[in-house]
């Protein structure tokens, strides 16, 4: 089992209050229409459908979901949606990725960079900082619920179905697991927990360090101010950060 950076973490915590900010909607209709591009059916996009159920997650309107989705396929006009990386150099050694999906990329990389001048980041330069990490399919197990019901459902069994998922790599969490494969397996691996009766809290791509970095906790405050900041951003559709 590996390691898990504690800003994955802090996301999660942020979850709930994430969907009182006004800019949830913003983010999450930019990925539909992006994963749109690829095909507006959720049942042939996986791509799609894990945006849907964000939204869904989310309490996201019925009707916003479909707009977004005519706007991905290039049905409703207007400017167009862009995907962007940002590589990052945070405060004490920390490496960050941040991507963007804007519909004006001028505004996006301004915001980036005003952020980073408040808190003590910089750009890095392309290849600097991604190498850094590996792109994953991460799946999040919540097992409290099933363990109530069915008091054979222990850990020890849970883990056994994430070995025979076809999952990579998993970890231990409070309350459940986080289970890694490879991209293209994420609907499979998603798929197969689902089979075996597991509560899937969320599956997502995500950029997943492959070593991280411990710092104490003054240093580690002043990282997760940036990465916050940069989450808070309307552009920004995610933050990663290999800090430990």
């Amino acid at each position: 089992m590996s390691g898990h950076s504690k800003w994955s973490s802090i996301k999660h915590q942020k979850g709930v209050a994430d969907q009182r900010r006004s800019n949830l909607f913003t983010k999450i209709a930019n990925m539909i229409s992006v994963a749109a591009r690829s095909g507006g059916d959720p049942s042939m996009n996986f791509q799609l459908r894990l945006a849907i159920d964000k939204a869904k997650a989310a309490n996201m309107p019925k009707d916003r979901i479909e707009r977004a989705i005519k706007r991905g396929m290039g049905e409703l006009g207007g400017a167009q949606i862009e995907e962007s990386l940002y590589e990052i150099y945070g405060p004490s050694g920390t490496a960050i990725l941040v991507e963007a999906i804007t519909d004006n990329k001028n505004r996006a990389s301004a915001e980036i960079k005003a952020t980073l001048n408040k808190f003590g980041g910089k750009l890095a330069g392309s290849g600097a900082v991604s190498y850094l990490f590996e792109r994953k399919g991460e799946i999040r197990i919540k097992n409290q619920e099933l363990r109530i019901k069915n008091n054979e459902n222990t850990d020890e069994k849970i883990e056994e179905e994430i070995i025979n998922s076809g999952a990579e790599d998993y970890q231990t969490i409070d309350n459940g697991f986080l289970v890694y494969c490879a991209p293209n397996e994420l609907s499979n691996v998603k798929n197969n927990l689902q089979s075996a009766n597991l509560k899937i809290e969320s599956a997502e791509l995500i950029f997943k360090p492959k070593t991280t970095v411990e710092l104490s906790d003054e240093e580690s405050a002043k990282v997760i101010k940036l990465l916050e900041a940069l989450d808070g951003l309307d552009d920004v559709s995610s933050v990663s950060s290999n800090l430990g």
